[in-house]
């Protein structure tokens, strides 16, 4: 297997590597343009996004993830890191930010509101329980969390999460959109695959379930019938064989 990179400017990045460990897996801390030639994946994690943005450009890192996400190379975003993989942003600060692309989507920053509105909420993951085995629900941690309000054809859905229908789907200081009529659907996209880009607007570092990271583990990277069974064991070990199994925070032991 290759060399898994994590981008540590800020954010939840110790969180992202504690859990490679716990597979069984060696997480390098990136910061330099240069170390991302060292790598064959790379995990950009949760964090302030447009902080992460400011020490990206401060550092010359925008084009080489850039060049990095162009030649294929394995990325996953989560929170912050899934708005620096987006298309399109909205809901930003004046003047915006700088964004890496990729996932062909349109991502809402800070969807759910402030940091006092942060919650958790059993999510719907077929794809993940089918691939790594364990319940059919995922704990997702929603920090100041983004949500995706739309993707391109290519883009395959991996969860998503219902909202009450006066919830406001998008907003910006000219327009804000909060009519069920307008905006019909009852839920919003919070997790998305393209080709080796994979998208989570939730903190899946921050629970003990590591299903998340086995299933971009086996994304990443063209795996031996060895190491696939190796990874597979430690997910349903992690996961249980009680389809109900929750996952209890915090983390770290």
């Amino acid at each position: 297997m290759g060399v898994v990179g994590v981008l540590a400017l800020q954010g939840s990045f110790n969180e992202h590597i504690a859990a490679l460990r716990r597979l069984g897996v060696k997480g390098v801390e990136i910061r330099k343009p240069e170390q991302l030639q060292t790598i064959s994946s790379l995990i950009i994690p949760g964090g302030e996004s447009t902080t992460m943005a400011k020490l990206a450009e401060f550092h010359n890192l925008f084009p080489a993830l850039r060049e990095f996400v162009q030649m294929g190379k394995p990325v996953w975003g989560t929170c912050a890191g899934l708005i620096f993989l987006a298309n399109k942003a909205v809901g930003q600060k004046e003047g915006g930010q700088e964004l890496v692309g990729g996932l062909d989507c349109t991502v809402h920053r800070n969807y759910f509101g402030s940091q006092i509105q942060s919650f958790e909420a059993e999510l719907v993951v077929p794809e993940l329980a089918s691939k790594e085995g364990g319940p059919e629900t995922f704990r997702g941690v929603f920090i100041r969390a983004p949500a995706v309000l739309d993707v391109g054809p290519e883009v395959e859905v991996l969860a998503d999460y219902p909202i009450p229908s006066n919830k406001v789907l998008y907003s910006s200081s000219a327009v804000e959109i909060e009519e069920e009529s307008a905006v019909p659907e009852t839920k919003v996209i919070v997790a998305v695959k393209q080709g080796k880009l994979l998208g989570t607007a939730f903190h899946p570092e921050l629970t003990a379930d590591t299903r998340w990271h086995s299933y971009f583990l086996k994304m990443a990277s063209e795996l031996g019938e060895e190491t696939s069974n190796a990874l597979v064991a430690v997910s349903e070990a992690a996961s249980s064989s009680d389809p109900q199994t929750k996952y209890d925070l915090p983390i770290f032991r």
